[in-house]
């Protein structure tokens, strides 16, 4: 039977409003003129607030994966050493990232499904002062893990050490302040919490980080953040080819946000995260990140025997499409995402899709109760947010 509605509850991308489709559909301006320039400008304000910073906010034209290759390239030396949080799929990102520019790389890991301890973080940069960068992520996507970036960062701040944070599944989902918790880079992508297709990166620097990119050879063509900056700081450009029809979109998305306003949006993703997760637990199934959880994206640990692929197949007949897990993780846990725009209606879209996947392909029937718990934690949630 053809679904009329199909929900997208993944980690990226996610759901695009109307009102983006429709901005990116106007006719075609050009990247050079005073239409785009205009554009340019309305965009810069509302991504400095966005990220919380009185710095420029650089447009690239490529995957968040980019946006962390840019910044390694421009802010470290070939032959530094930099300190790579590792606990899921992202952070061995950056460990490759770095290792392929020439950086010496010490990894500080964790089981997948947990945090990395700003002490940890402490004892290995008393360790070795040589260290130049923190590699972090501020949500682990393939694990649903949030780490403690706000007190990472009170460690690296008084120190020569840049923190550079992975915001892709975290900004416009979760407070990100990047000036006042003291994060030296912060980048994200388009389609997560910013409700904009794939294909444009977002990233910004410290006043301290751009003074040491000042002083790093230029080792990338493509990714010169310097000059990144000089077109929009002087032009309102972006330093090549922009992806005009992107971010057009991103405006519009951009409007969207500051219309609903951050405090509300951010309350929002918190009663939708403890909506699902109080669903999910009341079915009988056992969160994957019980304590240090992200918001926007819930993991589910499989039961044994049932691999989240058959899963995810069997909901996707409901209309509904979530993700398995990643790497060794693939077949072991679920991951219903509940970032960009969605609402409460969708998420119990999703739990029912979940709960009747599980039951028709393990034959044994959930606790009663899933949906009604997950609605009573929404209420509750938004209640203790007024």
């Amino acid at each position: 039977m053809k679904m009329l509605h199909t929900r997208l509850l993944t980690p990226g991308p996610t759901p695009i409003p109307d009102r983006v489709r429709l901005a990116m559909a106007e006719p075609m301006i050009h990247h050079r003129k005073p239409d785009f320039m205009a554009v340019m400008e309305e965009t810069q304000g509302m991504l400095r607030r966005l990220f919380g910073t009185e710095q420029v906010v650089l447009p690239l034209s490529c995957s968040g994966t980019g946006a962390m290759t840019a910044a390694v390239h421009c802010l470290f030396e070939k032959g530094e050493k930099v300190l790579v949080a590792e606990a899921g799929k992202f952070g061995e990102r950056w460990a490759q990232i770095a290792s392929v520019r020439g950086l010496e790389v010490t990894t500080l890991s964790a089981p997948w499904g947990r945090a990395i301890a700003p002490d940890r973080v402490t004892a290995a940069l008393d360790a070795d002062p040589s260290i130049r960068g923190v590699l972090i992520q501020l949500s682990e996507t393939s694990t649903g893990v949030q780490h403690p970036v706000r007190e990472i960062a009170e460690i690296t701040r008084n120190r020569d050490v840049m923190l550079v944070a992975d915001g892709i599944s975290s900004v416009g989902i979760a407070p990100t302040p990047m000036d006042e918790w003291g994060v030296d880079c912060l980048l994200t992508g388009s389609q997560k919490g910013l409700m904009v297709p794939p294909g444009l990166a977002l990233l910004a620097l410290s006043e301290r980080a751009w003074k040491r990119a000042e002083k790093v050879a230029p080792s990338c063509f493509y990714f010169n953040l310097l000059r990144e900056r000089d077109a929009v700081r002087s032009k309102n450009q972006t330093l090549f080819t922009s992806p005009v029809s992107l971010i057009i979109g991103l405006r519009e998305a951009l409007r969207m946000i500051f219309e609903e306003g951050l405090s509300s949006l951010y309350a929002r993703q918190r009663a939708m995260t403890a909506m699902a997760r109080a669903g999910i637990s009341a079915m009988g199934l056992e969160l994957f990140a019980p304590e240090h959880y992200t918001l926007g994206l819930t993991s589910v640990k499989m039961p044994d025997g049932l691999p989240s692929s058959a899963v995810t197949r069997k909901a996707a007949e409901l209309g509904v499409i979530m993700s398995t897990g990643q790497a060794p993780m693939k077949d072991e846990t679920l991951r219903l995402a509940h970032m960009g725009w969605v609402d409460w209606g969708d998420i119990l879209a999703g739990l029912h899709a979940l709960q009747w996947a599980v039951e028709s392909l393990s034959g044994k029937k959930c606790p009663a109760g899933a949906l009604d718990a997950a609605m009573n934690a929404w209420h509750d949630s938004m209640r203790s947010e007024q």
